[in-house]
């Protein structure tokens, strides 16, 4: 079963962590314009026999340069790591971003791709950017290719039949709007969120709807907002159900969003065991209710109407 390996930094690597073929960027989301990278370098990889690999950046230079920005991560390293092995990537080299925000376009390339990692081939998307102030293009990348001895591949852009590029940045607006179908379009999957299952006061076990309650992190906040959702669990078994995403007004708020998803036809203790929840489709905004008894029978109209849409053939 192939296994992808993760190295984190670019220094003194043995000679078989070197010379793959590389895809370089964020990759934060691995959606479909990234994918297009990523199969430009296996293309590459298969030509030359060489290894693939993918080079990321921890952090990621968004949170580098504006650490005070709304938290805005698409998935969390694990679900990159799944993502990027499903493509069949060998190797993902994470490099510590603080120890080259410094570098000249130039000398990443010099030092990092071609002394360290010893690429044999670079594939980037058409609008990256690197080395200090941005200055990096795909032009000079071309031209630190040929110099260098690497060969190097440049994406075209990936759009929706609408001519809309594929972008982190349009996942994030689409999950912000309550357009969860939009962006698994551009990802080419569902958006997920993975998390250990918290202690909570078990309000909604006593009220008939036991929920498993993950904290959302670092990720993007989508629309607050009920969602039909398909739950991972550790042992594989995808489950079906409904959650609320947001702060709970209705029983005295929360501080922080969480995600309360109902697992349907499930009981059992999942307590800090690590689950990863899909979401499918926006039912409706979150609201804030008079009374318990309110918001109980409309949890029960959400329930069906996710079932509806996850499970016709049981009705």
């Amino acid at each position: 079963m192939r296994r992808l390996r993760v190295i984190k930094g670019w220094k003194d690597l043995p000679d078989g962590d070197r010379g793959a073929a590389l895809a370089m960027g964020s990759f934060d989301g691995v959606h479909r314009g990234h994918q297009r990278v990523i199969a430009l370098a296996a293309k590459a990889a298969a030509e030359l026999g060489a290894q693939l690999g993918v080079i990321t950046f921890d952090p990621h230079q968004r949170a580098y340069f504006r650490p005070d920005e709304p938290a805005f991560r698409l998935m969390k390293p694990d679900q990159q790591a799944r993502a990027l092995e499903a493509l069949g990537v060998d190797v993902l080299y994470v490099l510590p971003f603080d120890n080259l925000a410094d570098m000249s376009d130039r000398e990443f390339a010099a030092k990092v791709l071609h002394q360290g990692l010893g690429a044999a081939h670079v594939a980037v998307g058409f609008d990256i950017t690197f080395g200090k102030n941005r200055t990096g293009s795909p032009e000079a990348m071309r031209a630190y290719g040929e110099e260098l001895g690497f060969g190097v591949s440049v994406a075209e852009p990936v759009a929706d039949a609408s001519g809309e590029k594929f972008s982190s940045t349009a996942v994030r607006e689409a999950l912000r709007d309550g357009r969860p179908a939009d962006a698994a379009a551009i990802l080419g999957r569902p958006f997920a969120i993975e998390g250990a299952v918290q202690r909570g006061r078990q309000l909604g076990r006593k009220l008939g709807f036991p929920t498993a309650n993950v904290a959302l992190g670092d990720y993007v906040i989508p629309r607050f907002g009920v969602y039909a959702t398909r739950t991972r669990l550790p042992d594989g078994r995808d489950i079906p159900g409904v959650a609320n995403l947001g702060v709970n007004p209705t029983i005295e708020g929360t501080r922080v969003p969480l995600l309360e998803v109902w697992l349907f036809d499930f009981d059992e203790d999942i307590y800090d065991q690590v689950i990863e929840t899909d979401l499918i489709a926006f039912l409706r905004p979150e609201a804030k209710f008079d009374s318990l008894e309110i918001m109980t029978e409309q949890v029960m109209k959400d329930a069906k109407a996710a079932r509806d849409l996850l499970m016709p053939e049981m009705d």
